[in-house]
């Protein structure tokens, strides 16, 4: 007989684990916590009748999926329009029973976009989403105006909206710095378990338990910015932790930190072996005091590409901290070799 304990572990899991196994959660179940199809159908059910989730169809062919305890979306008109309004009338009372701390995260989050719209798209009406089941909770926040990877682009005078975003990444990025330190959709981006934002023709995401950093090209230019956080009901994460990740510890808890993912950096399938590579690179990262170059993915670096950063760049920014990381050997042996370290024993020097 299943005891409370039991019963609450294995309905922890099939709302854990519902989104992606709609089909096979029953046996997915049975196979974790090694009770018959027969019982799992029984948790199904109980939870059914509760209104945790919900099915279509019949026997083999029934799929389940949350249910959704939470729906919401209007629009609003930008003009006038202060960020905390919409937080408090729409968003923070359709959140109640939700921890604290995921609470939290919503509010920064959700302030953090709706801020920036009304005060650098140039859009006249803003559209705001929430849908809450009980795993999880989805916000999305749409404007019409210039759309940010173009506003960027033209702010700073890059080369294309592709850069726009790789200098995003790095935090610190604003075009209106009397107002903003650039730091909203850094934080953001980190805090949410999935953040995406969509504009012109450009798709770009963060998944956060694999910090992994996608760029996609969108065959159909969408107007605007498109922007998308979702967060697990469970989630323990506290603004603060991600905060301490990126600021000082001299006391002055000042935004003094980056990771920039290398890989980013690379269009296509080219090889990272240019000292102009490395400039954009190295792009506005003397802004910070401790700098972690990401080389996830990157099996290879040429030698101009090493020397610009870890010995040129190095040189004329001392108060700059470089720090690479998740590196394989063959990276290792070209920075070794740009700082003028002697190789490992074992390590061959290339020619």
């Amino acid at each position: 007989m299943a005891t409370r304990g039991n019963t609450v572990k294995i309905r922890r899991f099939i709302v854990d684990n519902l989104a992606a196994h709609p089909k096979d959660i029953a046996a997915l179940v049975g196979e974790r916590f090694s009770i018959s199809r027969q019982a799992a159908h029984a948790h199904l059910r109980e939870m059914e009748k509760a209104g945790t989730i919900e099915s279509d169809g019949r026997t083999r062919n029934k799929t389940y999926r949350l249910s959704v305890m939470e729906s919401f979306n209007t629009s609003l008109d930008v003009k006038e329009l202060y960020e905390d309004v919409p937080w408090n009338e729409h968003i923070r009372p359709r959140l109640e029973g939700v921890r604290p701390n995921v609470v939290d995260i919503c509010s920064y989050g959700f302030t953090e976009i709706l801020n920036n719209v009304i005060d650098h798209s140039s859009s006249d009406v803003v559209e705001i989403q929430l849908v809450r089941t009980h795993d999880s909770i989805d916000m999305r926040i749409s404007d019409f105006g210039i759309g940010i990877f173009r506003k960027i682009k033209d702010a700073f005078r890059l080369p294309d909206e592709l850069e726009a975003i790789k200098q995003l990444i790095k935090g610190k990025l604003t075009t209106d710095p009397a107002h903003h330190t650039g730091e909203g959709i850094f934080f953001t981006s980190r805090l949410f378990d999935m953040f995406s934002v969509l504009s012109g023709e450009l798709w770009f995401s963060h998944v956060r338990e694999e910090n992994d950093w996608l760029i996609e090209d969108k065959q159909k230019a969408i107007q605007g910015t498109h922007i998308r956080m979702t967060i697990a009901a469970s989630s323990v994460l506290k603004r603060q932790d991600v905060f301490d990740q990126f600021t000082s510890d001299d006391g002055d808890f000042t935004f003094s930190k980056t990771i920039v993912p290398v890989r980013l950096i690379q269009y296509g399938t080219d090889n990272l072996v240019s000292r102009s590579q490395a400039k954009r690179l190295l792009s506005r990262v003397d802004t910070f005091r401790n700098v972690y170059l990401d080389f996830s993915e990157v099996e290879k670096i040429g030698q101009a590409f090493a020397d610009e950063i870890f010995r040129v760049f190095e040189r004329s920014h001392p108060e700059v901290r470089l720090t690479a990381m998740n590196t394989c050997s063959d990276v290792d042996m070209m920075i070794n070799r740009a700082r003028g370290v002697a190789p490992l024993e074992g390590q061959m020097e290339l020619f």
